[in-house]
């Protein structure tokens, strides 16, 4: 698939999605998508998004999350997956925040990635979510998604289909293939059950180890 192709799927599927799964919850707010990203790591958003919300009205800064202390915020984000390494992170991340940034979630991706408990996927989606910079945010709806569209093919895991991204496609783009991926990867492109059917880019898809349905 050409970039061309490629810039006419995102178009497309930038209509059929106009939000992000984590819009609503995060507000723009650089500190409430990095901790409801942490939440959501290995984690389904329909577990992930009423347990932070829950969170979030009982403390969104890093200062009220800090408060909590590791043990009640098990209690508050549990049953996400590692709930408890989680919290401890978590904490640790809120009390660096607090003591080193003023209580402010940096905008650089180098920066975050000093941070303990976020790796490329969370950083880059503080970085366009939360603070509005391009950012490309590579999860498995994404890079299940490129391979399958045949945009992208034998990239060995989600960062070197990031680094593909960055040199392949506009940055004018970067900032809405995570909200469209993602959102596309859970409704229609699943990982077992590919609902070609109703796909909005059906006809522009190479279909790429896919069985129709």
């Amino acid at each position: 698939m050409r970039t061309g192709v490629m810039e006419k799927v995102l178009d497309t599927l930038n209509e059929a999605y106009p939000s992000h799964p984590m819009g609503e919850l995060t507000e723009g707010n650089p500190f409430r998508v990095l901790i409801a990203c942490i939440m959501s790591l290995r984690t389904k958003d329909d577990i992930m998004i009423p347990l932070a919300t829950t969170l979030f009205e009982i403390a969104d800064t890093p200062e009220a999350i800090a408060a909590l202390g590791e043990k009640r915020l098990a209690e508050l984000i549990y049953p996400v997956g590692f709930y408890k390494t989680k919290a401890r992170d978590m904490i640790v991340i809120c009390e660096r925040l607090i003591h080193e940034f003023y209580s402010k979630v940096p905008d650089d991706i180098e920066t975050l990635l000093t941070f303990k408990g976020i790796g490329r996927k969370t950083a880059n989606l503080v970085l366009g979510l939360g603070h509005g910079k391009p950012a490309v945010c590579v999860d498995v709806h994404v890079h299940r998604i490129c391979e399958r569209l045949g945009y992208l093919s034998g990239c060995r895991d989600p960062e070197a289909t990031e680094m593909a991204i960055r040199q392949k496609l506009s940055e004018t783009y970067w900032h809405i293939i995570n909200r469209v991926l993602v959102r596309h990867g859970q409704d229609c492109c699943k990982p077992t059950k590919t609902l070609c059917s109703q796909c909005p880019v059906e006809t522009l898809c190479d279909k790429v180890n896919v069985t129709p349905r």
